[in-house]
């Protein structure tokens, strides 16, 4: 079983890109994904699409895979082996999740069954700067970790804005391959080249961190329209419940069933299937979770709807 370790920040894109790679490459894989939250919300969604859906996978949301649960998920990782054994297993750490910590965890159960692939970061280029400066220990250590780092989100830059960010990624990790151009066009020979490429050289040092992020995940929660979902947002990306880094979930509003994505103070919609059960996870510092709580109770979209918003970005 080969193992390959997605890794990216909050709202990077992990999970849009292993859906690509899903599609590109048409492998036998299982997927094994470590949500910082109190509920999971990519196990549903990943489940749900046609690229992925005849894929295992399997949700970690209490811990983390880089730190206090390293025992649980050696144990884990050695249980897929020796019964399902895929091809390859696709692990997704939490985006606030030092690399460094996983390719020391994952290092220690390697035997001839078990090998590592070069990990891969994926990079939000228009957050580098504001997370870099945030975050700087978990940032640095997910790029410096990486053999090949990611850039996404940076469709509509300018040649010279994407040169200017490949020479910052090189001079934290020189020795990675960096891509500033988006990884959808990148030819199928080197989709399949990553399922192939192994961990070369010493493992990275090991570093400990600590995001002081809260997470709040909900179940069971609606909104009675569309338009409440985006007045909500409105709310989540202008501060009203709190600094909130990221935000994702799945819901029905009103006849609609609607998946949500918050990353940066930008909010994207999209249709979804029916699921059997509505979710949704906020992370961020002070968050206000009785608000939140009441919010997609359809509690507060009144006085929510009087409030001002600044700041707000919306695509």
């Amino acid at each position: 079983m080969k193992v390959l370790v997605i890794s990216g920040f909050l709202g990077a894109g992990k999970t849009t890109f292993l859906r690509e790679l899903a599609r590109r490459t048409r492998r036998d894989f299982a997927i094994m994904e470590n949500e910082y939250g109190e509920v999971g919300v990519d196990g549903g969604v990943l489940s749900g699409d046609e690229n992925t859906a005849k894929q295992n996978i399997w949700e970690l949301t209490e811990g983390c895979i880089c730190c206090s649960m390293k025992s649980d998920f050696a144990s884990s990782v050695l249980t897929i082996a020796n019964t399902v054994d895929p091809e390859y297993l696709i692990v997704e750490p939490t985006g606030v999740g030092m690399l460094s910590k996983v390719l020391e965890n994952l290092s220690q159960i390697q035997y001839d069954r078990i090998t590592l692939l070069s990990p891969i970061t994926i990079l939000d280029g228009h957050s580098f700067s504001r997370y870099m400066e945030e975050f700087p220990e978990i940032y640095r250590d997910q790029l410096s970790a990486a053999g090949t780092i990611l850039v996404s989100k940076m469709e509509s830059a300018s040649e010279e804005e994407l040169s200017e960010l490949g020479t910052e990624l090189r001079q934290i990790n020189p020795t990675a391959q960096v891509i500033t151009t988006h990884y959808s066009h990148n030819p199928e020979s080197w989709w399949q080249d990553i399922l192939e490429r192994g961990l070369s050289g010493a493992l990275p040092e090991s570093q400990d961190a600590e995001s002081n992020l809260e997470n709040l995940g909900l179940t069971d929660v609606s909104l009675p329209s569309p338009d409440a979902l985006i007045l909500f947002l409105e709310g989540v990306v202008s501060g009203v419940f709190g600094t909130i880094f990221r935000a994702k979930g799945y819901l029905k509003a009103g006849q609609s069933w609607l998946r949500f994505d918050v990353a940066d103070r930008t909010y994207s919609i999209t249709g979804c299937d029916s699921m059997e059960e509505s979710r949704a996870v906020f992370i961020g510092r002070s968050l206000h979770r009785p608000l939140l709580r009441q919010a997609l109770q359809q509690e507060l979209l009144v006085t929510i709807g009087s409030g001002r918003f600044r700041n707000r970005r919306r695509v």
